[in-house]
């Protein structure tokens, strides 16, 4: 089943490649990476322009989410092609909060609150980014060029996933 499943998103990736004639471009999919676990993605774009879009967020109660927005302006290489790189800068927000047993416990056994009760990451950057696609695969790399706002941040940001180009 798995077999035949690739076998079609292949086919359909193929077909949408060989009948793009237009110059506007539609993208929508969904990418795992860091700092943020899972995103869904949207992008626009005219000739070799692209502007996207990713973002999600998930909240499991009181000091337990993560929410991450990340876009960016693109300038495509061998858009013709099933394969292509995308060369651009873009920009992000990612914030997250997660209970911390050990500090709890802490808390608990003092009888007051020493240490805060969750660990978090915060980061705000401007990055320069490539992406390489193939068929609708994506990988992207990140370097931040400026933090606005950091927190245990990362030195460099990725992504992998699947956009579905129309």
């Amino acid at each position: 089943m798995t077999r035949v499943a690739a076998t079609l998103i292949l086919l359909l990736s193929m077909l949408a490649h060989a009948q793009n004639a237009s110059p506007w471009r539609f993208e929508a999919g969904v990418s795992a990476g860091q700092p943020t676990p899972v995103m869904i993605g949207a992008g626009i774009g005219y000739k070799a322009l692209t502007l996207h879009l990713e973002g999600l967020g998930i909240h499991k109660g009181g000091n337990d989410f993560w929410c991450g927005f990340r876009g960016g302006f693109d300038w495509t290489f061998f858009r013709e092609l099933p394969f292509r790189v995308d060369l651009g800068v873009g920009g992000g927000y990612e914030f997250a909060e997660a209970p911390n047993k050990m500090h709890q416990a802490l808390n608990k056994a003092n009888g007051a609150m020493y240490l805060y009760p969750y660990n978090y990451k915060e980061s705000l950057d401007v990055s320069a980014e490539i992406r390489i696609h193939l068929f609708g695969f994506f990988t992207q790399v990140a370097y931040p060029i400026y933090y606005f706002m950091k927190h245990d941040e990362p030195a460099i940001l990725w992504r992998a996933g699947y956009l579905a180009e129309f």
